[in-house]
This record gives structure tokens, sequence and C-alpha cells, in this order.
């Protein structure tokens, strides 16, 4: 009696429902989109299909640190609830036997392609190649017969083959064009333009961006799109370096704001900044839905720092931020809430015209593991105004504006488990100028189970990660010099 040998993709699925019971509950988000077990990393394929959105993402099932990558799936109708669905992509052919690597996806004549990339490892030898998998129903997919469609023949000179990744495919008029990430030989970022009439015949178009030196040794997970009259390429560089008036990660995710020649397929840059000033925020990835909204999803981890869940043994690491909807103002990327989160705030307190000052005010047990919070404050007598978050005996989260030097600052600094790796203080605490809107500092405040979301001043974001050995559920303003808070709000964001 024959035996049917057990796939690659099925022994994944076996091994997560078999196992997910086991991961530890502790620090599992309510309303951001995870992983049942394993490991996560840069979401894959967001897109807008059959009127839901889904998110694939960077996986690992055997273990909660980095291995030979899948592709984990889930859905959502409203980017706040997601459905797990099986895995989508594993590593079973000759070109990718080493990890899918990330990709992304398009809908065309009703069917879901994925373009990937395959990753082989022979000796010292890497070789990266980009691949197309189908689906007609949005769950099972078969990679293509003609794998890979963008090898080292059409890559040429252009790029190194062991540093030539992450295809993200877009449309512009009759054709389909992706962007791809690769590096030069004396190592600098570099974008390159693929263009093809069916997505599975593929023509090598042009070099669309090339970096300099400072910008990073390679430009990871590249999205390139138009909104708002400009056109954009967001990516994320590594080893970014790093000067006194510059405030953003060593591993970093910067926006590229300008106008794109499509005769010669160049893009010309008229601004060059970081998207989120948090410690935990990569390859950011977007989509445009039925209402024409560009909206941006992205890893909430980053590279080369200890992560608690792993280390204590809860099997399972990672998960993605809250969507945001995109919008170009003054040739910077701003990034918002989606709406729908805001239909999923229960009111839980509220409070208008607090004076403070350096008496601090204390709100007992009102941060929760999922709080949504908005502060408006007035600054114009102050010096200093300072938010301690979920705040215990000697712990606290904290956010801090310096009227004096207009920084915003974010420490998450002697609260709960150590995060290691880097640079300490970039781990740690991130500080980032932003000015007051007629002397007030708007705050919106999502926090989860082990994150925080801070909007500023509908200008700038941070996202960071952490992991409470205790629960703190205070919370306390304090001012040096007088500040007035107008209004005050905490809601509960329902899961």
């Amino acid at each position: 009696m024959l035996v049917k040998e057990v796939t690659p993709l099925e022994k994944a699925q076996q091994f997560i429902k078999e196992n997910r019971d086991n991961v530890h509950p502790r620090y599992r988000p309510h309303y951001h989109a995870t992983t049942p077990i394993g490991w996560m990393n840069d979401p894959n394929g967001f897109v807008y299909y059959e009127g839901e959105y889904h998110l694939f993402y960077q996986y690992y099932p055997y273990d909660s640190q980095w291995g030979p990558m899948h592709w984990g799936h889930v859905k959502s109708k409203d980017l706040v609830h997601w459905e797990e669905l099986p895995v989508a992509l594993a590593p079973d052919q000759w070109y990718d036997k080493d990890g899918c690597f990330s990709g992304s996806a398009i809908e065309k004549d009703g069917k879901l392609y994925l373009m990937y990339t395959g990753h082989v490892t022979e000796g010292d030898q890497v070789i990266q190649t980009q691949c197309i998998a189908v689906s007609n129903d949005g769950l099972t997919f078969e990679k293509h017969v003609n794998n890979p469609v963008i090898g080292e023949k059409l890559l040429g000179s252009e790029g190194l083959i062991q540093d030539f990744r992450d295809p993200k495919i877009i449309q512009h008029e009759e054709l389909y064009y992706c962007v791809v990430a690769t590096k030069t030989a004396d190592n600098r970022g570099k974008i390159l333009l693929f263009s093809s009439e069916d997505l599975l015949e593929w023509s090598f178009f042009s070099v669309l961006l090339e970096g300099t030196s400072e910008q990073g040794v390679m430009w990871e997970c590249p999205d390139f799109f138009h909104l708002d009259g400009k056109d954009v390429l967001i990516m994320s560089p590594i080893q970014i370096k790093k000067k006194d008036h510059e405030y953003h990660n060593i591993s970093s995710t910067m926006a590229c704001i300008g106008e794109m020649n499509w005769e010669t397929g160049q893009l010309h840059v008229e601004n060059f900044h970081e998207m989120d000033f948090g410690m935990d925020y990569y390859a950011p990835q977007s989509l445009i839905d039925d209402k024409n909204r560009r909206i941006v999803i992205a890893w909430m981890q980053m590279w080369d720092r200890t992560l608690p869940t792993h280390d204590l043994g809860h099997k399972w690491a990672g998960s993605m931020t809250l969507p945001r909807e995109l919008r170009v103002r003054n040739n910077r990327l701003i990034q918002r809430p989606v709406s729908e989160v805001y239909s999923q705030l229960e009111y839980q307190y509220g409070s208008e015209n607090i004076q403070v000052t350096e008496q601090p005010v204390v709100f007992h047990h009102l941060i929760k593991d999922n709080t949504y919070m908005q502060v408006v404050a007035d600054l114009s007598e102050a010096q200093r105004f300072t938010i301690q978050l979920a705040k215990q005996e000697s712990e606290h989260l904290s956010l801090n504006y310096e009227t004096t030097t207009s920084m915003f600052t974010f420490s998450r600094k002697n609260f709960g488990y150590e995060i290691k790796g880097g640079e300490q203080e970039i781990i740690d605490t991130r500080s980032f100028p932003i000015e007051l809107v007629n002397q007030q500092l708007i705050l919106e405040i999502f926090r989860d189970t082990n994150s925080i979301e801070v909007f500023v001043n509908d200008q700038e974001v941070l996202s960071a990660t952490f992991y409470e050995k205790e629960k703190g559920t205070d919370l306390v303003f304090v001012s040096e010099g007088k500040t007035h808070i107008g209004s005050f709000e905490v809601a509960k964001v329902k899961a």
C-alpha cells in the first residue's frame, strides 16, 4: 500500500493544528494581526480581494525565531478583526527550497497572483529570484510552472543575485510593473523596475532609484504608488548612517516623495524622510481598497533585538501595526489610523479642563491591555509636559514634549523585560522634532497588550513594543510650568 507523502505545506498546517494551544497567551495582542504560533516578520501580499482585506506575512511556524520562510495568511473585513487562514506558501521547489521570501499580491481576471522571492543557499552561494503563484479562490496557490519569472539573466549587471528580493507589483496604465530591491557592488541600496503585460513574462525596465553610501547598504521591501499628486517610494534601509541632526533608526523605514518619469523609469526625489519614529516599524506594504484609500501595514518589530516572547518560551514572536491610511501633505507621508477602528471604541472615561503643574495628576486603574486614549493639551505656559503611561510603583512608559526644543520623546527605558541589541539609546528612547499647532499637543494613543502606537498632532507617529513584568494600570500627568488639558478621553478597543 502506497503512503502519500506529506508536502511541506501540509506539514506546516498539521504542526500549527497540533501545537497552537501550547502558545503562552500573556503578551498576545487583542486587535493587531499576529501569528497563531511561531515567528512572524514582514507583511506580504497585502491586497483587497473579493470584498476582504488579505494579508500574508513572512512565517516560520516551527520556532519563535527566524527560519526557512513560509507565507502565513489572514484576512479581515474591517482591518481590526483578523481571521486565520491556511498557510499559503511553503519552501518546496528547487528555486525556493530555503525560503519563500517577501513579495506582494495583485488581482487579475478574478485570480489572485502572488509574486515572491525564491531563496536558495548552496554552500557559500545565495541565489534570490522572483516567482509567481496563482489562486482561483484566494486560499490555495499553485506555483507557476516556469518559475522563476525574473532571475539572473534579467537582473544582469544591475544588482547582486544574492541580494535581489521583495518584489512589489503595481499597475500603471496598460502594463504591470514590479519594484525589486537589490544593492550595488559597493553596498548601496538600489531599486529596479521590471515590466510585464501578463504577470508571467517580464522584462527589465529601469533603475528606479539608487542610493548613496549614507543611505544604507540595502533597501529592503520597496513599495511604489501615486498619491495626492505625488509619486511615493517607501523602503526599509539596512544600516542607514545616522547624523547628529537626524533621528532615524539604524535599520529604518523611509519615504521618498517626488515625481516619476515613466519615459525613463526614474524617480526624481524631492523629500526623503522617516515614516515612523518608534523603535518597532519595518517593511510596510500598502494597498488600494474599494474606497480608493491607500492603506499601509507594517511589521511592528525590528531586527537584531531580543524578543522576550521567544526568550521566555512563549512559542510565538511578532505582530503587525494597526493599519493606517496614507496621505501626502507638504511633501511628507502622513499616516492616520484607519477609520474602522473608531467604530470599535467603547467609551470608558472622559474629563475636561484639567490643570497640570509639578504636582502629578494621577488616574488609578485606567489603562488596560486594549486602551485608546486621546489628549488635547495647551502648552502655551509649559516648558515640559509628561505622560507616565501604564505606571507601576517604579516603572512606566514615558511620553514627553519639550516646548523649548519642540522635541517629542518616547521612552520604554527600564520598563518590563529588557530588549537588548543594537544601540541602547535607539532601543529604549527615541526623540523627534514636531511643532505644536496653535500651542496645542494632540495625541492619539493605541495601546495593545505589548505595543503602543502614538499619533502626534496628525503629523507623525511612533510604534513600539514592550513586555511588562507586572501590569501597570495607572496614568499620570505632570508638567514643568502649567499645562491645560482641554479634553481627555479613554476608550476600550473591542477585540
